[in-house]
């Protein structure tokens, strides 16, 4: 199930906010996903987010009104992270995205922290949307 691979892939980026050093993920990790189809999923998002870490901390970075980037729960900005990578390079719809990262923060985070990231989340996905319609 995504939802299993969603949270592992949220676990680990939780991790790479504390690792400075870069290292590779072995299948160790992945060992608790039962189907490959899932395995896949949780390593791709890692990889994407990897790769494209710094566009993803600008594009969360620049929605946060009134918070600083380092100043967040690391908790809330791994599940930040998570949802900016699959929205923005594995092309899950939005809406998916949004409700699974919600539940993980109710998981895992404050009692506040579904609605910032929910509001997080949505201002990003506007603007998004808006940059593509002008296309």
């Amino acid at each position: 199930m995504r939802t299993q691979a969603r949270e592992l892939a949220f676990k680990l980026i939780f991790e790479r906010l504390f690792v400075k050093k870069e290292y590779t993920f072995d299948e160790e990790f992945f060992s608790s996903l039962k189907k490959e189809e899932d395995r896949q999923f949780s390593k791709t998002l890692l990889e994407k987010f990897v790769e494209n870490r710094e566009t993803v901390e600008i594009a969360v970075s620049s929605h946060l009104h009134g918070y600083e980037l380092e100043r967040l729960y690391k908790v809330d900005l791994a599940l930040l992270f998570l949802a900016v990578t699959e929205i923005n390079y594995i092309k899950t719809p939005y809406q998916i995205v949004i409700n699974e990262v919600v539940e993980l923060s109710k998981i895992y985070s404050t009692d506040k922290s579904a609605g910032f990231i929910n509001g997080v989340l949505s201002s990003i996905v506007k603007d998004l949307n808006s940059s593509q319609e002008g296309k």
